[in-house]
Parts: C-alpha cells; structure tokens; sequence
C-alpha cells in the first residue's frame, strides 16, 4: 500500500510559531431590530461568516443568531443542524409545533411576547404559526457541529418553556431583596433538568442547555452595572430601553479605576441584538428613568462544563 495517501495531508509547524494561531476576531457588531419590525416572513440570519473567515453561518464562532419575522396567520418552518435551539418571543403570539421522534407525533407550545421556548435536536421542521405580527429571536449551536462536521443522534435534554411572567416576577423578587444595589447583576439565570444540580441528576452546570447559557437581566433606572468578563461571546438582546441613555461599554482593558478603558459604546435600541467578544470586559449603563431589560444568550454552557468559563469581576 502507497504510504503517500497517508502522509499528503501532513503538515507540521514550529511551536513558537504556531502555538497561538491569529484567528479572526469576535467583532462587535449589532443585528437591528428594524430588519425584523417590517416585511414579508422570513428567517433574517446575523451571519459574520465572512469577518470570521468561516465556511458556514455564524455569529459566532459556536453559535447563530437570527431574527424570524412571521406575519399574521403565516407560518414557516425552521430547521437547523443542532443540539440547542433557544426562541424568544420579542412579540407577537402563536403556536410552536414540532415533533420529537418521529413525523406523526407532534407537539405544540402556545406562545406569547416575552416567552422563551428551547428546544432540543429535533425530528424534521420546527413550525411557528403566527397569530399576530410577531418577531423572534432564534440561537442555535449549528457552527459548532458545522465546525466539527457532525450531526446529533439524540436529543440531549427536553423540551422547555419559561413563561415571561414567571421569569419577570422572580427578576423582581430578587431586585427588591436587601442589597440588590450592590450586585453586578440582578437578574435569573435560566437552567433544565439535564444541566441542574449534580446530585439532583444534572450535568451540573445549571444552563440553559449543554451548549446555551442565558440570563434574564434587569437594568434598573439610572444605575449602572460594574465591569465584568467571560471567556465566552456573550449575544445580547436588549428587551426593553427607554429611548437613548441605555448602553453598554466594552473593551480588552480596565483603567486605574477600574472602568472600561478606551471603550466601544453600544446603545440599547428594543429589539436589536449586540456582541460582546470573549474575555472583553463590559458595563451596562441605564441613565434613564425606567428600568431595563437584557437577555443575553452565550455558549458559556460550554464552557462552564470545560471549567473554562473564568467570570471576572471588576
């Protein structure tokens, strides 16, 4: 046997030189919430492929973000190659319809503005159907197995909805707790069967999913929220801003005070979608007089599983 077609694609690297590959940047970019409030139903991908020199859609380098727009009484059909597939209803109502095992065992979820559905690898199309003109939010982890060229055999936990009720009542709870003006953040990190407590038969990672993190974050009025960071992209959906005076500075470094130095601003705009790039640090500022909302989505699961997630605070 020809060893040559063993040994053609070899390739070998001096380690000092190769040891710390120049990869594209994260950028930091904004997907606007005007690209979803109008027109016909359709999927709007954030797709920076191109900036992360990459050969499949991403946002990411581990995750996609898009927008989906479905018209009153429309529908359309949403299928991804993935493990985790978060929806949050920007507004709008209606109904999910999806099917777990097989095309003749379908579920569905009513939803309604504010509501988050998360779903696993699912079996063909997942089917939103609009009852009013409704705008979603939809991350997935499809170039992550773009990039590993694999395809999931099984679902990896079920099927959740987190009611914005709910969600938003125990925000509240805990902003009204003594000393909520002193945390870095005030807000309910969102977790599943599959990811809770070890010795409650989880992962332990207490995630969204194996691969998502995500938190439901209040900004309240004219306050701000000190520096932090993570080795993981954060994808910020601003739920709700009051106007200008909301925003989010970021950055590599810290000045001698502690702050952002030399920072990008990014203002707040209600259904727009920002990115944060990994182990940048980052401070939320609401110089208005109404609270805000934030809902961050990251593939921190990830990394919080990897150990390798390092959040640090200013």
């Amino acid at each position: 046997m020809d060893i040559n077609q063993f040994t053609k694609n070899t390739r070998i690297y001096e380690y000092m030189s190769a040891s710390n590959p120049q990869l594209e940047a994260v950028p930091v970019m904004t997907h606007s919430c005007h690209l979803h409030q109008t027109g016909k139903t359709r999927i709007i991908p954030f797709d920076l492929k191109d900036k992360l020199k990459v050969n499949y859609p991403a946002t990411s380098p581990n995750l996609l973000v898009s927008f989906i727009r479905v018209n009153k009484n429309d529908n359309i059909n949403c299928m991804a190659n993935s493990t985790s597939n978060a929806f949050y209803i920007i507004n709008g109502s209606g109904k999910v319809y999806f099917n777990l095992d097989n095309y003749d065992d379908y579920k569905s979820i009513k939803w309604n503005q504010g509501d988050m559905i998360v779903l696993p690898h699912i079996y063909g199309n997942i089917t939103f159907k609009a009852t009013q003109d409704s705008a979603i939010y939809w991350i997935n982890d499809q170039p992550l197995l773009s990039y590993l060229k694999v395809k999931p055999i099984e679902r990896s936990f079920d099927p959740t909805f987190y009611s914005n009720q709910i969600m938003k009542q125990k925000v509240k709870e805990i902003k009204h707790t003594e000393g909520s003006k002193e945390k870095n953040r005030i807000g309910i990190l969102l977790g599943n069967k599959e990811t809770d407590y070890f010795e409650k038969g989880g992962s332990g990672t207490l995630t969204l999913t194996p691969i998502l993190w995500s938190l439901l974050n209040i900004l309240p009025a004219n306050q701000f929220q000190k520096p932090h960071r993570h080795n993981s992209v954060a994808l910020d959906l601003c739920v709700f801003a009051k106007g200008n005076g909301v925003y989010t500075l970021m950055g590599p470094e810290l000045d001698d005070q502690g702050q952002v130095k030399n920072p990008i601003k990014c203002e707040w705009e209600t259904g727009s979608v920002f990115v944060t790039p990994p182990g940048w640090w980052h401070s939320h500022h609401n110089e208005t007089d109404e609270d805000a909302w934030v809902l961050p989505v990251q593939d921190a699961g990830l990394y919080t599983y990897q150990r390798t997630l390092n959040i640090e605070f200013s």
